[in-house]
């Protein structure tokens, strides 16, 4: 088999030296097979071991520890957003919190197409993973939240998912909280009314700057070269070659702008418009938010309307609707295989459910 690869390479040399002038002489003897040879044994050598290009490699990064340019939250905030993050009595009759729909023991998803809210009524859209959220260059899939901070406070007044009527309300139902009071003073020294709408975003959103999940995927970007597999390696390569990288890629592999769901095969579910509803701009319709890719096989099912029920499928999609390409079942499987690379470490201790005042 190695030694069809050799000639077939070197026959495709002999080809490329050819030009309308005159054919140059190709050295088709020992020699050249020998360094043909020793060629792709060095390549070989480089699949196994987990090379990949280094240039390409830098348009990804590490995940942080926490996500976050300037100071981080206090330990009192973050303490404070665990609890409020855990809260069901936040919600329009004690059922919902952010942890239903957003669960933190699983990967920050709770595996439904949609959820359903105080009310049991189902929401529109996907409710995407909360893990690196903070880090994103906006929030919600049509990005009309720029922060984790401002994105918290949305659910808790939308009547279809938490139900309450207006911040107000969330702060009537805190303060009739005895417990809490001394916690949002230690939060927020020096206000003089320390439980407020903006400050349960900011608890919340301090908290959340802390979701991170380290993989094996940050262990390779470190310069472990063991720490992916050869069909993981591929699959990257593959991931990288088809053109996936344009849209994913960075400290997250996407959540750093917006993109056309449908770009070439349009979307088979165009009910939702996507970030139109926010702008009224005839080029935002089917607009939506990158998602990231960590944690993507464990975070099914995919997309804004949930539609893709296996990570398979929605690599499939992807590749039909955005690229124009009907990938192989082994271009799949090896995509899939590396993309499961980027399941990370859950933060057992930092997202263990509190005791609530």
């Amino acid at each position: 088999m190695r030694s069809g690869v050799v000639l077939a390479a070197v026959l495709s040399v002999s080809t490329l030296a050819c030009s309308k002038s005159a054919p140059e002489k190709v050295d088709l003897g020992p020699a050249a097979l020998g360094a043909a040879t020793a060629s792709l044994d060095r390549a070989a050598t480089a699949a196994h071991t987990g090379e990949f290009n280094p240039r390409l490699l830098r348009r990804f990064k590490p995940v942080r520890e926490i996500l976050i340019d300037g100071a981080p939250g206090s330990a009192e905030q973050v303490a404070l957003g665990r609890m409020l993050y855990f809260d069901k009595r936040l919600s329009k009759n004690g059922t919902q919190a952010c942890n239903s729909c957003h669960p933190l023991d699983n990967w920050g998803a709770d595996g439904r197409p949609t959820s359903a809210g105080a009310e049991g009524a189902l929401g529109s859209r996907n409710s995407p993973t909360v893990y690196h959220a903070a880090g994103y260059f906006a929030q919600f899939w049509d990005g009309r939240a720029l922060s984790v901070e401002e994105q918290a406070k949305g659910p808790l007044t939308n009547p279809v998912e938490m139900g309450l009527k207006d911040g107000a309300h969330v702060e009537s139902i805190l303060r009739g909280i005895p417990g809490y009071k001394p916690l949002f003073a230690k939060a927020f020294p020096g206000e003089a009314e320390a439980i407020t709408y903006d400050n349960v975003g900011k608890a919340i959103g301090a908290f959340e700057r802390g979701l991170v999940t380290p993989s094996r995927w940050d262990a390779y970007l470190k310069g472990d070269k063991n720490a992916l597999n050869a069909k993981e390696v591929e699959g990257l390569r593959v991931f990288t070659n088809v053109g996936c990288m344009v849209c994913h890629t960075g400290e997250f592999v996407g959540g750093t702008m917006y993109e056309k769901v449908g770009a070439v095969e349009p979307w088979p579910n165009q009910v939702d418009q996507g970030r139109f509803a926010v702008t009224k701009n005839e080029t935002d319709r089917m607009v939506f938010k990158v998602p990231t890719l960590r944690n993507i096989g464990k975070t099914a099912p995919y997309f804004h309307d949930g539609s893709a029920k296996t990570l398979g499928q929605a690599v499939q999609m992807m590749g039909r609707h955005q690229l124009g390409l009907e990938l192989s079942d082994e271009e799949v499987s090896s995509i899939s295989a590396w993309l499961d690379s980027l399941t990370g470490d859950l933060p057992r201790e930092y997202i263990k459910e509190p005791a609530l005042p």
